[in-house]
């Protein structure tokens, strides 16, 4: 599982295409809500690193998470809270975590983003990508393009050795950096296969449930200066990949026109023939 919580937003609306939409079971007709009802959230940590900017977990184990803080790392429980374990301070140069992935295929292969992607009054910068092959207890140091922003990765389901990266770059300003990023040797060479602007980088790149060879990226043009915060242009918006990033085309049917903002994919397991994209309109 994978979740980002985080906010930029000026305006956020959010589209779906539903022209696809086909019948599937809701939580009503499969699970008895009575057996809800004694659950209650709760606080579980860890204490330390400002907003979680990252959380990723095990869909077989339902005690093991790692999670990214703004400005507090990377961190390990084993038991659903209980306790945690840091395991960035004697790996990583940076603190601030922007993106955790799980190799699919083999849960002891992690990749780690570094550099929060939602600028704000205050940012850390990251350093790269980090890999992990033993759940988290050693690391490399597998992507170092500079001190960028690394907000989403994608994972192939089968091939723990092809990732690609969402790059949107030095938040201080344009950089030759931006862009999406594929490696297939699991990081020990990468490739820029998707280029906008140095201006404009990328907040998110989504592969298709079912095919990955299907992949959505968004662009977005953000940096910030110490007076400000820049978000948006007409060069935003989101571009697709029909064979594994080789080519792309930007999708214009049905988007706003005009300048764009921040925009995230999420593409349903169950039933992946809708999009939703969350989408914020930059003034």
């Amino acid at each position: 599982m994978h979740r980002k919580l985080e906010s930029c937003a000026v305006l956020v609306v959010i589209i779906v295409a539903s022209a696809w939409l086909s019948p599937v079971a809701t939580a009503e007709e499969t699970v008895d809500a009575s057996l809800l009802s004694a659950m209650e959230w709760r606080l579980v940590g860890p204490f330390r690193g400002g907003r979680v900017t990252t959380v990723a977990g095990v869909p077989d184990n339902p005690q093991l998470y790692y999670m990214g803080a703004t400005g507090g790392g990377l961190w390990k429980t084993e038991n659903a809270g209980l306790s945690w374990e840091n395991l960035s301070d004697d790996h990583f140069n940076v603190a601030s975590i922007g993106d955790i992935k799980i190799a699919p295929s083999d849960q002891n292969v992690i990749y780690v983003g570094t550099g929060s992607g939602c600028p704000r009054g205050n940012i850390s910068v990251g350093d790269g990508i980090y890999k992990s092959t033993d759940a988290g207890k050693s690391w490399s140091h597998v992507f170092q393009p500079g001190y960028v922003q690394i907000p989403e990765m994608a994972v192939h389901p089968q091939n723990p050795d092809i990732v690609y990266a969402a790059v949107l770059g030095d938040i201080f300003g344009p950089n030759e950096e931006r862009g999406i990023y594929k490696t297939s040797d699991g990081g020990e060479s990468w490739e820029r296969i998707l280029f906008v602007s140095d201006s404009t980088g990328f907040n998110d790149i989504e592969m298709h449930p079912s095919n990955p060879r299907i992949l959505y990226a968004s662009a977005w043009s953000a940096y910030r200066k110490p007076w400000t915060i820049h978000s948006g242009s007409e060069d935003g918006g989101i571009w697709r990949s029909k064979d594994d990033g080789e080519t792309w085309e930007k999708l214009e049917g049905g988007l706003p026109k005009g300048v764009l903002g921040k925009i995230d994919v999420t593409i349903s397991p169950a039933n992946p023939k809708p999009i939703s994209r969350s989408m914020t309109l930059s003034s």
